[in-house]
């Protein structure tokens, strides 16, 4: 688990199961707060549940990350998870992507 520099603009984000995923979301949200100027990825494929608790972090990263114009991906997200997302109407709220690659392939196209 992690948070990774992927480059100068781009922070990766191996997000641990629950309940430690609310204290790395809430670094993630740190080290951006620092940073400033980052697109993040953040990898789910550890992921098998999801908290209200750390949805709502979610959402604060993503508020954070728009606000200075950047972008938040999600990838490798599973099937019951992305249930929770959908069910929760945040799925169109959120960017997904099948997995890193994919999502690190965008970022770096866009930018």
């Amino acid at each position: 688990m992690g948070i990774q520099n992927w480059s100068e603009d781009i922070i990766l984000v191996d997000l641990p199961q629950e309940p430690d995923m609310g204290e790395e979301l809430k670094t993630v949200t740190e080290t951006v707060r620092d940073r400033g100027d980052c697109d993040v990825v953040v990898d789910f494929s550890s992921v098998d549940i999801i908290t209200s608790s750390s949805l709502s972090k979610l959402l604060k990263l993503r508020k954070l990350l728009s606000d200075c114009g950047h972008q938040l991906i999600f990838c490798s997200v599973a099937a019951a998870t992305k249930g929770i997302f959908t069910v929760t109407g945040l799925d169109g709220i959120f960017e997904f992507a099948d997995d890193k690659f994919v999502a690190l392939a965008s970022l770096q196209m866009v930018g």
